[in-house]
Order: C-alpha cells, then structure tokens, then sequence
C-alpha cells in the first residue's frame, strides 16, 4: 500500500488524527485536513517526518476550501486512492424546539453538505485517474442507526450520511469507486469525554456509559481501506462492547 494516498478530514483531533497516524503506519501518504494548522501540525508530529504528508488547513462547508484540499493533494502525490469524510460538528444538548436554525444550518453544513462536497471532488478526481477508481469512507456514528435524546440535529445528518454512503456506493460502481460507512460507538476522544462522566438517557435518567480506545476505530478504518478493489465494507460499527446501545434503556 505503499504508493497510496489518502485524504482525511478532522485530521487535527480525535477519531480523525487517530486514523491519520494508523493510514501512515499502514503506508499510505496522507493529506490532513482540518480548520486549524496548529492542530494539524500537532497530528503531523505524532506520525513522523519518515511519511509523505500534507498539511491542507480546510473548512469542509466551504467549496472553495473543499476545492483546493483536493487540488493541492493531487498537485502533491498526483492520485487519490482513499477519502475519509470524518469531519464533524454537534451542538450542545438542547430541545428539538429549542434550536436555532443557525444551528441547525451551522450543523448540516459541516456533517452533511461537508461531505458531499469531500465526495464530489472525490469522484472527479478518481474516475479521471488511472488506474481509475479509488474508495470512500464516511464517519457516520451509531446516531445513524439509533438516535440519542436532544441531538436532533446531529441524528438528522448521521442518518443522512447513510443516504450519501449507499447514493455513492452506487454511483461510484462505474468508476470502480467502493463507499463504505463506520459508525462509531463512545470511542474515547474529546469530543466524547463526557461519556463517564454521564450523559442523559432515553428515559430521561443521567448515567455514565463505557467507551473505548480510539485506536480501535482506527484500526477498523485501516481494515476497510485495506480491501482489494473488488470488496467493499458497506457497513461497519465499532463501539464500547458494554455501551447501552443494543437494548432498551
């Protein structure tokens, strides 16, 4: 796997520079996207200066800075073999009928219409390329499948990501682009570190939940970019094996 390259997106924290690091142990090159250098830079550090890497500050809502992470990644490496639409926003714990539409908007721009700008740049790049084709990742959260209370906006966009992940699993098939989706359940990052200290239930009770290592998911990224180009992981969870998420709660 040594001559591919990949773009990831919130590369600067979290679930995204966990799976940079992993992508580059496994080989590839790596574009890493995010709002800010610093954090990038922070995540370039922790892998090494034995990998190609590039450092693309990005805004995934904005299609000019969309644009130009994908121009400077093939200007950079000449080819594009594996996009991982991780970037992601949230809002703080409120009311369906309390939210701004500004938030929602805010929300939407970054989980959602962020991808699909990712993905169209993604597509034109890979189907022009030779060999053609490549493959798609996309962080969609186990909100797509089961949705938690007071997160509306968050749980519309995670299941919205489904509807992107199967649209371009099958648009892709004529330029042998696989698509795929990882729904993460409480890996530990900062993000989700008020998991042990409790968040609210369905039932409306406050409790702590297990999480797990992010490295976890990033090995399971790592997996599914891994694959030959004749298979695909459509579908892919990884969770804390005791979270209250297979049950009623």
């Amino acid at each position: 796997m040594n001559s591919k390259v990949a773009i990831v997106t919130g590369a600067g924290s979290g679930v995204g520079r966990s799976t940079a690091i992993a992508l580059a142990k496994a080989g590839f090159s790596v574009s890493l996207a995010g709002r800010t250098l610093e954090k990038l830079e922070e995540t370039a550090q922790l892998i090494g200066d034995d990998t190609d890497l590039l450092l693309v500050p990005t805004d995934v809502a904005k299609p000019e800075s969309v644009r130009q992470l994908f121009e400077t990644t093939v200007e950079k490496f000449g080819r594009l073999d594996l996009l991982f639409n991780n970037a992601g926003s949230n809002t703080a714990n409120i009311l369906l009928e309390d939210l701004t539409l500004e938030e929602w908007n805010r929300v939407v721009a970054v989980n959602l219409t962020g991808p699909f700008l990712c993905t169209q740049e993604a597509f034109r790049i890979m189907k022009n390329q030779q060999p053609m084709g490549g493959r798609i990742i996309n962080n969609g959260s186990i909100s797509s499948q089961v949705p938690r209370p007071n997160a509306v906006v968050y749980n519309a966009t995670k299941h919205a990501i489904t509807g992107l992940t199967k649209s371009t699993a099958l648009d892709g098939r004529k330029y042998h682009i696989a698509c795929g989706q990882i729904d993460i359940g409480n890996a530990a990052t900062p993000m989700a570190s008020r998991m042990e200290r409790g968040v609210l239930q369905a039932d409306g009770s406050m409790a702590p939940e297990p999480t797990m290592d992010v490295s976890n998911v990033a090995q399971a990224v790592v997996y599914m970019a891994s694959l030959p180009p004749e298979a695909n992981v459509l579908s892919l969870t990884v969770m804390a094996t005791k979270m209250p998420f297979v049950g009623r709660g």
